[in-house]
């Protein structure tokens, strides 16, 4: 046992080094639209395990990240852009005195979009999880929307519905991956920890979680204003990505994305969201093609249709629901045991051992 585990360190180890040689080799090779794409591919795989978590590990139909998306963008933007820049911005009004002279480190900017997102996350679940199903998401939609209408309106705080822009602009792939593993870590050691286990009975079985002593709702606050705060750093990043946000990028629709993500990868599993994520990103990519004029062999001319690319992307999540509602990978995980056992079975059946 001891030298398996330490066979599994090891690879651990490896792979680390191997993804750090990854990163350093993308960041000096690849185009700057490339890095941008892989840079997105990681805060749209942030997105889909923190709502993994609430749907898949914790079986709540949420439909509230776009919210807490917004409230994470909005703080750290706000908290980072220098005073000439918000001077210069905000022309309609003047942003409010307290924050006119703010201009903080962009990781420390980063937490207090987590603490934020997590506090309207507490906030919003307390009420709102004690409904079930179909009104929970119908009532996490409509807190993104009142969110998002606040936000466009409270114009000495947010500048409304013109944006911010001018926000610190963060290119390496290091910032977006490294906070993407971290995340990932992170919530692969809750969810094997006592809390993991409780967000698990608390999916399969409500009663049956109750009844063993676990507090339901409590289990469901914590793991919302979890969720939350992990959006919250997705979107402070996308912020530092795009250097520019306003509130029409936070509307329900990107909801939809990442629930796509996180049904396609699998509603349970860590390692699917992290597939799925990047698969997405750069199909999402791709599709810009279908909203173009397409010279088909010079023969003839299809003319782009605006928007096409949401509705491929709903015809996709349709049909993974009919025919492959598992996802990927379903609620698997990979891990070295999987590899070990493999490994294992292949070298015996060479030898002819039948195990």
């Amino acid at each position: 046992m001891d030298e398996r585990k330490n066979i599994k360190t090891t690879l651990t180890l490896v792979s680390l080094v191997l993804l750090a040689g990854i990163l350093y080799w993308g960041q000096n090779n690849l185009s700057t639209f490339q890095i941008r794409i892989l840079n997105l591919a990681a805060i749209f795989v942030i997105l889909g395990v923190s709502m993994n978590l609430v749907i898949g590990f914790t079986g709540m139909f949420s439909l509230g990240h776009s919210g807490f998306m917004c409230i994470g963008a909005y703080t750290a933007a706000i908290l980072t852009m220098s005073p000439e820049s918000k001077e210069l911005i905000y022309f309609m009004e003047p942003i409010v005195p307290f924050l006119a002279h703010v201009e903080w480190p962009i990781f420390a900017a980063v937490i207090m979009a987590a603490l934020i997102s997590a506090l309207f996350g507490f906030l919003i679940g307390f009420p709102a999880l004690r409904l079930r199903d179909d009104y929970l998401a119908i009532a996490t939609l409509g807190f993104a929307e009142i969110i998002r209408i606040i936000v466009t309106n409270t114009i000495t705080i947010t500048n409304g519905s013109l944006g911010l822009k001018n926000i610190p602009s963060i290119k390496s792939m290091w910032v977006y991956w490294g906070c993407a593993i971290l995340i990932i870590i992170i919530l692969k050691r809750i969810i094997n920890s006592s809390w993991g286990y409780a967000f698990k009975a608390v999916r399969d079985n409500e009663i049956a979680a109750e009844a063993m002593g676990i507090n339901v709702f409590h289990a469901k606050l914590l793991s919302f204003t979890i969720g939350s705060a992990i959006a919250g750093i997705a979107g402070a990043l996308m912020g530092f990505l795009i250097t520019s946000i306003d509130p029409t990028m936070f509307r329900f629709l990107f909801t939809y994305q990442i629930l796509l993500i996180v049904v396609l990868g699998g509603m349970g599993s860590l390692t699917g969201s992290v597939i799925a994520g990047v698969f997405i990103t750069i199909i999402m990519e791709w599709l810009r093609v279908v909203e173009q004029d397409m010279n088909v062999f010079g023969l003839l001319t299809i003319p782009g249709l605006p928007g096409m690319r949401m509705v491929i992307f709903s015809i996709g999540l349709l049909m993974i629901i009919l025919f492959y509602r598992q996802g990927i990978m379903g609620t698997r995980e990979f891990n070295w045991d999987w590899l070990l056992d493999k490994l294992k079975i292949r070298r015996g059946s060479k030898r002819g051992v039948s195990l």
